[in-house]
């Protein structure tokens, strides 16, 4: 997501106007902060505060204003870029663009490949798999670790799956 802020500050008794944007690395901790296309320093947020990081010099400050941006959760100024497609196959979610969708009928599990030249097989949605320190969640796990591991799924959302990990691990 990026933010696109405006901010107007005096020089010399004018006016200026600055665009300046955040495009946020980490969320509400990790930020590149530039002035239109030119790269202005990053920004990283600490426990005392804020890290500054420009042309390889560190600058501690305790508030964002202190280099001149408004704010990073300013709302009325954001402008958001359009959020990543969520995926999904045989209504199934997957984490990343499904390439060749295969139905296991066998097995019942919906399979897919991350790329059109990858040999792994990838299993949409959530399962609960149990390896030797016990049952663990997993989303699009590997069908080869599947095939290695006992498992219980697919799930359609992760509340199902939470919810066969509490009946599995109940006394």
């Amino acid at each position: 997501m990026n933010a696109i802020y405006e901010q107007t500050r005096p020089i010399e008794g004018k006016t200026a106007t600055m665009n300046t944007i955040s495009k946020v690395l980490i969320p509400n901790k990790e930020w590149i902060i530039k002035d239109g296309d030119k790269k202005i320093g990053s920004l990283a947020k600490n426990k005392k505060g804020y890290s500054f990081l420009r042309s390889g010099h560190r600058v501690d400050i305790k508030s964002i204003k202190d280099i001149g941006i408004i704010s990073l959760d300013a709302r009325p100024k954001i402008k958001y870029e359009v959020e990543p497609a969520s995926y999904a196959i045989y209504n199934y979610p997957c984490s990343s663009k499904p390439f060749g969708p295969v139905y296991n009928v066998k097995d019942k599990l919906p399979l897919y490949a991350k790329s059109a030249k990858s040999k792994s097989q990838y299993c949409a949605g959530y399962y609960v798999i149990q390896f030797r320190k016990g049952w663990v969640k997993s989303f699009c796990p590997k069908l080869i670790t599947l095939e290695r591991y006992p498992y219980h799924g697919p799930f359609k959302t992760e509340q199902e799956m939470k919810t066969m990990l509490n009946t599995i691990n109940k006394p």
